[in-house]
């Protein structure tokens, strides 16, 4: 017994003991941290572009909290964009250089970073890109460059955009696992992947005219960035012009193919430098610890900006997912300041839950009652990220925004055919006649088809009706550009969807003066848990992803995108607005 009473007692001890050396840990890891704040930027400096992380929106993180950005996984594009902006104007900066990306950031946030460098170049400075690999958005971003360069031995991706869409119907039929679709009756691709095995010519043409005005905007940006017509951008990506280091300087996509120590060189040159002098490069990590301390826009009147990314889910919500507990408490604390003369709504989803989308809209209302509220849209602001962009006063978007999917849908995971197979029968009892609405186990009965149809029939006339009321059009103005259909920013600044084509600067700017005030600070909502709280949940759930790891290796990374989102289209609750289906635009 005293031997167990002496084991239990040394285990317990050694755990306090590596939990105290584990918390000095992270002190000292903080303590750092706040060292290397102090970093010194010389004198004819290189800020070292280099987007190799995620980029988010935002990353909420607090200033306080001692651990913030010793956890993060992700790059804040709002962080990125006003360290540039700082960049123009600090004396030790002379230029940027652009360093193998492989960006991880959406097609609108790149179009804003872009516009950032542009905004830095007019300044004098310069901006010198290198890569030994250029994917299509990476060179995208590195054409707004005064020279661009590529390894002699790299490799260009310039081709034009495409999209893959997957179909499971034969995969549905041969598992006995189906999903049971529930749509209004106009909302034609909605879920059609899993209605049939091939693609309709009505969403064949939604895509592409989709991807022909996404890559209309980039062409129109590389055709001013490198002295290029539009008509030849084109040409080079029909003929693959840019597939080796030769076509591409050839066609002019580049400007000259050298070795890393030869673009130093280069760099050299454009900081004249003598020989044996020193060449600095600044680190965009290392340089955020300045630009952040550097307050631009400055006032004692206020602009708020609330960031809603990620999908819609009923819940709290996160950095990346979209709960009406964080939003609702933004925007309250935003309409409680007295500072704060109005909101900016920045919005990048895909959409999901119905009802939360209703509950965020119903919040931006009340707050529009007090003081204006101007949206501006990211990457995505569709379906449910549309819904609750639609009541703003004033609506923003990037030309590559993708937006619309005005529509409403509900999946529901059936495994009758599974279950038959492998020797599975259900049997039910009940009080009331619809006290057993529906099994996963038996055939969807008509009756609980048309109660769910009769839902989503009402969800659909109230975003109809949320989207009128907002645009200041009809129900059946907003009927006929909604079914599902998705549009680019720039078609739907057409369409009237949107109001202006611009940035979130754009959108802060429109919100000033609905506001009627001239100097104003910003403040940023919401704000997530700290870096350390993530952390300790990702320790939490380190097992989980293991064996996602496990399963990703084994049957490979195409085949557990297509169990994943299969999984992800089961897994949603109640009636959705979203994207209609995942589009994986390369």
């Amino acid at each position: 017994m005293n031997f167990l009473r002496n084991l239990l007692a040394a285990i317990i001890g050694c755990l306090i003991a590596f939990g105290i050396m584990f918390f000095m840990g992270m002190v000292f890891l903080s303590l750092m941290a706040e060292a290397g704040d102090g970093i010194v930027i010389k004198e004819k400096s290189i800020l070292e572009l280099q987007l190799q992380q995620p980029v988010n929106d935002y990353v909420g993180d607090n200033e306080a909290d001692p651990f913030a950005g010793l956890f993060g996984q992700a790059l804040g594009l709002d962080e990125v964009l006003h360290a540039i902006e700082v960049a123009k104007t600090d004396s030790d900066i002379k230029g940027i250089s652009i360093n193998n990306n492989f960006l991880m950031a959406g097609l609108a946030q790149t179009q804003e970073l872009r516009k950032a460098l542009h905004d830095f170049k007019e300044s004098g400075k310069f901006i010198y890109s290198f890569a030994d690999y250029y994917l299509q958005k990476d060179y995208y971003l590195a054409s707004v460059a005064d020279s661009v360069f590529l390894n002699p031995v790299g490799g260009m991706d310039f081709k034009g955009l495409s999209s893959e869409v997957l179909f499971y119907k034969d995969l549905q039929e041969k598992t006995g696992v189906r999903m049971e679709v529930i749509r209004h009756g106009k909302y034609k691709s909605a879920v059609e992947p899993f209605l049939a095995n091939e693609m309709s010519d009505a969403n064949r043409t939604q895509i592409k005219e989709l991807l022909g005005s996404l890559w209309g905007n980039m062409v129109v940006d590389i055709s001013d960035g490198r002295n290029i017509s539009e008509a030849n951008v084109n040409i080079i990506a029909d003929t693959l012009g840019g597939r080796s280091p030769k076509y591409a300087k050839a066609s002019g996509l580049i400007d000259d193919t050298l070795f890393y120590d030869q673009y130093e060189t280069k760099l050299r040159s454009a900081l004249s430098l003598n020989e044996g002098d020193e060449m600095n490069m600044v680190a965009l990590g290392d340089y955020l610890k300045r630009s952040n301390k550097k307050v631009i826009q400055k006032g004692d009147d206020k602009i708020a900006v609330v960031f809603a990314q990620g999908e819609i889910l009923y819940g709290e919500g996160g950095p990346d997912v979209i709960g009406q507990g964080l939003m609702t408490k933004a925007l309250k604390k935003a309409v409680d300041d007295d500072k704060v003369k109005a909101i900016v709504l920045r919005v990048d989803s895909p959409g999901g839950s119905a009802l939360t989308s209703d509950i965020i809209w119903r919040e931006i209302e009340l707050a529009k009652e007090k003081k204006p509220v101007v949206v501006s849209m990211g990457n995505v602001a569709a379906s449910g990220g549309y819904y609750i962009a639609a009541g703003a006063d004033k609506i923003f978007a990037e030309p590559t925004t993708i937006t619309g999917s005005i529509g409403v849908f509900g999946t529901i995971p059936n495994i009758n055919g599974l279950a038959k197979e492998i020797g599975i029968n259900a049997e039910q009892v009940g009080t009331n006649k619809n006290s057993v609405d529906y099994s996963v186990f038996e055939p969807m009965t008509d009756n609980f088809r048309k109660v769910v149809q009769d839902g989503i029939e009402e969800i659909y006339g109230t975003f109809l009706d949320r989207v009128a009321q907002g645009r200041n059009i009809t129900v059946a103005q907003a009927d006929s550009l909604a079914q599902g259909r998705v549009w680019s920013g720039a078609e739907a600044k057409k369409l009237g969807l949107v109001d202006e084509l611009g940035n979130l600067n754009d959108a802060i700017a429109a919100a000033a003066e609905l506001a009627e005030i001239g100097t104003y600070g910003i403040k940023k909502y919401p704000k997530y848990k700290s870096g350390f709280e993530r952390f300790m949940e990702d320790v939490n759930s380190a097992k989980t992803k293991i064996g996602q790891n496990l399963v990703k290796e084994e049957i490979g990374v195409r085949t557990y995108d297509i169990l994943k989102q299969m999984k992800s289209a089961m897994e949603q609750e109640g009636i959705q607005a979203r994207m209609p289906f995942v589009l994986d635009i390369k």
